[in-house]
């Protein structure tokens, strides 16, 4: 939404609760408005329910000992207004109307942008030079990202837009139909509803009346609905083999990068409509059990984990929802104290609207089924039957995360009843910072997964994306929490004041599924280092004073030329950061050399202690 605050109460807005949703910063170094000032416009004009957003050019982002911003000004106010102006008349397929606004904050300059959101019939609105469906931006989180297909379906509402599920597979015919399926289908629908008049009509008719098959030229084709709900096992290896289901077993909470030989997995393929059933028994068969005594006979009951209800609602989704034209297979990996169910494709419904009734769905023809079949019990609220049942058992809440980036979603499922007597008493080591119960919780969930994003503690608090951030920069600034990434990879693992109360496998270095895939990987590995580089790297503060950088920065560049996507991701910064915090003054200074000293800006650039002769 376009906030009535003026530049400098906005500015302060950001030193509380960074980037957000609907507010922007840029800092224009020159007089002239890059790609990414047209980018955030775009993602304002187009993002659904938004009400558009301000951008704030002058403005910049500080990462010193604590983040802020600050107006930083910019040169010729005049130009930049023109072109702001007559770009947004241009550069893209429709006139976006800005509302422009010069400020003063101190001495310095803000140009205030007020985007609105584009009407209904105009969307998207995407830039001329790069086309569909990589010129169309949506504003997710505090990041401006690319629109994919289901985008612009989604903004088309058009016929002929058609969902993938309904495409006609070639080389697949009704010999690669499982038969056993389609009884099976059959079976489940007379349990649903005795009276179906589908049940009475041949094999055939039942495929089409489902979608699951057409009429071409006389001859029956089969959909990509028939081929995954009621497809053979050959033909899905054959024509799909990534449509597949791997079950994984990890040792511990952790998933490490270097021993993969520890990890148990299996490997489940076959039509949807049978799959689901062998998930639900292997996975309830392999979680842990609680036991029960039944009152009246004395006799015990094995409880899972996580009750039978949320395991299913949590498998229909991923099967239901994933991306079938993503080459993964759905991953359900098993922790010693959590589950976490992994598939294919974002949500289409964002991430604040979880718990509202309704569904976005990327394949309706199986969504149908699924419901028709009665695997999908209601319609657009698994995620608040999920998130219902688990509190009513006293189980920790589970987290949902949509990565559009990765285009993944993922569930997370803990196994311990929360803030339980243990978990009180592992808390009152923090009794005297004041720690209000959704901070606890956040510490717990910290503690048993080694991280924490702001899509995270959404799920498990209920609140919005300021709130969330609010919150989490509050525990950093407590010294419970260090952030690590920028932007939409922004995350939060334990800082100084936690590790000495987390066991040794909740501290290590790790990669844990459901949030540090986020983070920007390095091609040079802190793992990688001499041992004596190694050590000074992994026990060095957060906040190093500018000379102890330097040096660090010169040492590790007398190791070997390094880039600086390189030094960033072992000194755990962003490459803006460290580019233009140190390495463009040191290399003026003499203290570094570019390794392609003739072309400064050739793609393999890095940075070495001494000049070649």
């Amino acid at each position: 939404m376009i906030r009535d605050a003026s530049a400098g109460e906005l500015i302060q807005l950001l030193d509380q609760l960074d980037e957000s949703v609907d507010i922007e910063a840029k800092e224009i170094s020159e007089d002239s408005l890059g790609r990414s000032v047209w980018e955030t416009v775009c993602a304002f004009s187009n993002e659904p329910g938004l009400d558009g957003g301000t951008l704030l050019l002058g403005v910049r982002k500080v990462e010193e000992l604590f983040t802020f911003y600050e107006a930083s000004g910019v040169g010729d106010l005049d130009k930049l207004i023109n072109d702001l102006a007559s770009g947004a008349a241009s550069v893209f397929n429709v006139p976006v109307r800005l509302n422009i606004v010069a400020e003063k904050v101190g001495d310095a300059n803000v140009i205030r942008v007020d985007v609105p959101e584009a009407h209904v019939s105009q969307k998207p609105v995407y830039l001329k030079n790069l086309n569909l469906p990589r010129g169309a931006m949506r504003r997710i989180g505090s990041s401006d990202q690319h629109c994919t297909q289901d985008d612009l379906i989604a903004f088309f509402h058009s016929k002929a837009n058609e969902p993938h599920d309904t495409h006609v597979v070639s080389d697949v015919t009704f010999s690669d139909i499982n038969l056993d399926a389609l009884e099976f289908y059959r079976g489940e629908r007379v349990k649903a509803n005795p009276l179906a008049e589908e049940l009475n009509w041949p094999d055939d008719d039942v495929l089409i009346s489902l979608g699951a098959a057409k009429r071409v030229d006389g001859d029956l084709a089969i959909t990509a609905t028939g081929l995954y709900c009621f497809g053979t096992s050959l033909a899905l290896r054959r024509v799909c083999p990534m449509h597949r289901v791997d079950y994984i077993r990890v040792p511990g909470k952790a998933w490490l990068i270097d021993d993969v030989s520890t990890y148990e997995s299996l490997d489940m393929r076959d039509s949807v409509i049978l799959l689901i059933g062998k998930i639900l028994n292997l996975i309830l068969s392999d979680l842990p059990k609680t036991f029960r005594f039944d009152e009246n006979s004395g006799q015990r009951r094995e409880i899972p984990a996580i009750p039978q209800r949320v395991i299913r609602e949590a498998v229909v989704n991923a099967i239901m929802h994933r991306n079938y034209q993503e080459h993964r297979p759905i991953q359900i990996i098993k922790y010693s104290n959590r589950l976490v169910i992994r598939n294919p494709g974002y949500s289409l419904k964002s991430e604040d609207r979880f718990d509202e009734p309704g569904s976005a769905v990327r394949n309706p023809h199986i969504a149908e089924i699924l419901h028709e079949t009665r695997f999908a019990e209601q319609k657009g609220s698994g995620i608040r039957v999920m998130r219902n049942t688990m509190a009513e058992m006293g189980l920790s809440t589970p987290t949902f995360v949509s990565d559009r980036g990765n285009d993944e979603f993922s569930a997370t499922f803990l196994f311990h009843h929360f803030l339980g007597e243990t978990d009180w008493k592992w808390l009152s080591n923090f009794a005297s910072y004041d720690l209000s119960e959704d901070d606890m919780r956040a510490l717990i969930f910290v503690r048993e997964t080694g991280a924490i994003d702001n899509s995270a503690y959404r799920g498990m608090m209920h609140v919005d994306t300021l709130a969330a951030s609010k919150s989490l920069r509050h525990l950093k600034s407590l010294g419970l929490l260090e952030d690590r990434g920028s932007g939409s990879r922004t995350h939060y693992v334990p800082g100084p004041s936690l590790s000495d109360f987390l066991s040794d496998d909740a501290s290590m270095h790790v990669k844990v599924e459901s949030i540090i895939t986020k983070t920007e990987d390095s091609p040079t590995k802190t793992r990688d280092l001499p041992p004596g580089l190694q050590a000074r790297v992994v026990s060095m503060p957060k906040r190093l004073p500018p000379e102890r950088a330097e040096k660090m920065i010169v040492d590790l560049c007398a190791w070997k030329p390094l880039s600086a996507e390189e030094l960033a991701g072992i000194l755990g910064k962003t490459t803006n950061y460290l580019s233009n915090k140190y390495l463009y003054q040191m290399v003026r200074d003499g203290k570094l050399h570019y390794l392609y000293p003739k072309m400064v800006k050739h793609p393999g650039q890095k940075y070495k202690v001494e000049a070649n002769d």
